[in-house]
């Protein structure tokens, strides 16, 4: 059965999963047997994201109680291709700029820095589909409609992506404290794609590791870190503000 974006029932998501429907997540029972199992095994097979709920869960989703231990949220935004994102800096004639979100699981910075990368000429936003905040109602909101002009693109795994746009001629720039060089130092007159890395942990190492260049925002006060959307968008600012002054 269908309720909005939620689909609930065990043939309802099954179907679900096997036309291709956007699913944003999948909830099971904690304790249904029978053919959960081949509905977890689909779902993880597609990508999609499956989590364990208790019953009062289920039935808050479905908003009854016939859900028969399985419920969908469908997405609320269609997703992107990371090609269509190449192929509309293409159309633009210009050189690719990229955000590369990594771990960002707070809706809000989401949402904000969505916002930003839109006004600074992003051309589209990666993210994961594991350990990502996903474009809800709220990301929607937080980034005052943005998300309705920028692409997003859903990746199964960061690391691959940035090794296909390596091999598309994309330069990767990473953030971190630590980094010897300031973000000042680079022109940005490349294809590039720029990561921003969640907060407390920043980017994880392997990302870290396949980053052509790591720089930092240096500060000066006692505070040594930014919110994730913050940094965003001063990085994004300064790469907009190099590249108009080669134009």
């Amino acid at each position: 059965m269908r309720n909005g974006d939620i689909i609930y029932g065990r043939n309802p998501v099954i179907e679900a999963i096997r036309s291709g429907k956007e699913i944003e997540k999948i909830y099971v029972s904690k304790t249904a047997g029978g053919n959960i199992s081949k509905i977890t095994a689909m779902a993880k097979e597609a990508g999609i994201v499956v989590s364990t709920a208790d019953s009062d869960t289920l039935k808050r989703l479905a908003q009854t109680p016939n859900h028969q231990g399985v419920v969908a949220v469908g997405a609320l935004y269609k997703y992107f291709d990371v090609t269509d994102i190449l192929n509309y800096a293409e159309e633009k004639k210009e050189k690719p700029f990229l955000l590369i979100l990594d771990e960002i699981t707070d809706p809000h910075n989401m949402g904000a820095i969505i916002r930003s990368a839109e006004a600074f000429g992003v051309h589209g936003v990666i993210i994961p589909k594991r350990r990502s905040a996903g474009i809800n109602a709220t990301v929607v909101k937080a980034s005052a409609g943005a998300v309705e002009y920028i692409k997003v693109a859903k990746v199964s795994n960061i690391n691959s992506t940035i090794r296909d746009l390596k091999e598309k001629g994309l330069w990767i720039i990473g953030t971190d404290a630590k980094a010897e060089k300031s973000f000042e130092e680079l022109d940005y007159d490349f294809p590039l794609a720029l990561v921003i890395g969640s907060e407390g942990k920043g980017i994880s190492r392997l990302v870290l590791e396949n980053c052509d260049f790591v720089i930092k925002i240096p500060m000066k006060g006692k505070i040594n870190s930014l919110n994730a959307s913050v940094a965003a968008s001063i990085l994004m600012y300064n790469i907009l503000s190099k590249r108009q002054g080669k134009a």
